[in-house]
């Protein structure tokens, strides 16, 4: 069957580049993770997450062994791929490559992906920014990778994908005095709301604001809040709330023709 993805005009108009965000249709997995749950980290039977995987590299047109992903531990360590790496999940929360035909992934439930295109260097990246990575500065991070590899930021397209929105992400007070004590502007990413002691976060704003920070203006948020949105996308937090055992992952990934 074809699986559904959604897509950026902005990366879909560059030469030599494909690109998806998949959501959470279109697998074979079931229960809490219907269907296209992707996370090897996931108690989801691993013959469905490897089927899920499969259909999700032929819809990239690349062999499974080069859809590439990382084990995402919020960090802002960067993982140059020259080559596929079959079953390893090497540690690491962005990936870049300059060979065509490997598919850089990043997984997410709320969390952030970014995809990354320099079209004139032919280098492109994923990036996984939850609050953590982003404001460590995962962001920065690949995008240095991305030069280091020939790129430049003035020439970097860069998408954030559906994550979870600024309607779904209550935080504390403690949350936000850690992002005002790091960087002075992040309070422009923060919104009040009734309950007392709380306010909403705008983690896709604040991604961007990373991504201009570090000279990539050639960007933008494609929408779809995924807490909000249960049938098309899992969420982390939706699963807490309802005290579920687990949660699905997605992925968006992006590749070099």
């Amino acid at each position: 069957m074809t699986v559904p993805i959604l897509t950026s005009r902005r990366l879909e108009q560059l030469p030599g580049v494909r690109h998806a965000f998949f959501t959470r249709q279109g697998g074979v997995s079931t229960g809490i993770y219907d269907s296209l749950n992707v996370g090897r980290g996931s108690q989801d039977a691993a013959a469905a997450v490897e089927e899920n995987r499969r259909r999700v590299a032929e819809a990239m047109g690349v062999e499974p062994g080069a859809l590439l992903s990382c084990y995402q531990t919020h960090s802002t360590l960067v993982r140059v791929a020259e080559g596929p790496w079959g079953d390893q999940r090497p540690e690491g929360d962005a990936i870049v490559t300059a060979t065509p035909g490997l598919a850089c992934g990043a997984l997410t439930a709320d969390c952030a992906p970014v995809l990354l295109a320099d079209p004139q260097a032919r280098v492109v990246a994923s990036v996984h920014a939850g609050w953590k990575g982003a404001l460590d500065g995962v962001v920065a991070s690949a995008v240095s990778a991305m030069c280091a590899a020939g790129a430049r930021p003035g020439d970097i397209v860069a998408v954030v994908g559906p994550c979870i929105g600024p309607a779904s992400y209550e935080v504390g007070m403690e949350f936000v005095e850690r992002f005002l004590a790091h960087d002075a502007g992040s309070e422009h990413f923060f919104y009040p709301t009734d309950a007392e002691g709380k306010a909403r976060f705008d983690l896709p704003g604040f991604v961007l604001w990373r991504l201009e920070q570090a000279g990539v203006n050639n960007c933008e948020w494609i929408g779809h809040d995924t807490c909000a949105e249960e049938d098309r996308f899992f969420s982390n937090r939706r699963a807490f709330k309802r005290g579920e055992p687990d949660y699905g992952r997605l992925i968006s990934a992006i590749a070099l023709n």
